[in-house]
């Protein structure tokens, strides 16, 4: 179901997985994420990686998206699979664009922020959650409605920390 890229170069998340796995480390993630001000998780000039949103819901996990088929979303760049998939994302954004912003749900929790690898994803209760790794993922597991409710209180308000 998830499973990791092998072919994507050496990044500061690639370098940093698994850190948000020990608490001290986690730390170390914050310091360098917190300089992202935006409400949405932005990486390389696309939200979410370039990933299509829609795609975990439809086609059961991550696909790059295509600029060809780009869509600003409040000012944001969204990149989409298909003409299907952006038509779906722009008819009701809320429901497919990943919960706080794209952050790492797990960190958000926490009430910290880190940023996310597409492989580490789950959907609960109809809503995309996404997490800085897939070691990252498995604290997520382990109690995702009481990880939800201690995100809840901190989002959005974690970032203006």
């Amino acid at each position: 179901m998830n499973t990791t890229r092998l072919s994507r170069g050496l990044s500061r998340r690639h370098v940093l997985s698994g850190l948000l796995s020990a608490p001290i480390a986690a730390g170390c993630v914050v310091s360098a994420a917190r300089a992202a001000t935006s409400a949405v998780y932005i990486e390389d000039g696309v939200a979410w990686d370039g990933h299509d949103p829609v795609a975990y819901f439809t086609m059961n996990g991550p696909m790059p998206g295509l600029q060809e088929f780009a869509f600003d979303h409040n000012g944001v760049t969204v990149l989409f699979a298909n003409d299907e998939h952006r038509a779906m994302f722009a008819d009701d954004p809320m429901r497919y664009a990943p919960q706080y912003g794209g952050y790492c749900a797990y960190a958000m929790s926490q009430g910290q922020i880190a940023p996310t690898v597409p492989e580490a994803w789950t959907i609960y209760e109809d809503r995309l959650y996404l997490n800085f790794s897939l070691k990252t993922r498995e604290l997520w597991l382990q109690d995702v409605p009481g990880h939800i409710a201690k995100a809840d209180t901190f989002w959005p308000g974690v970032l203006s920390q």
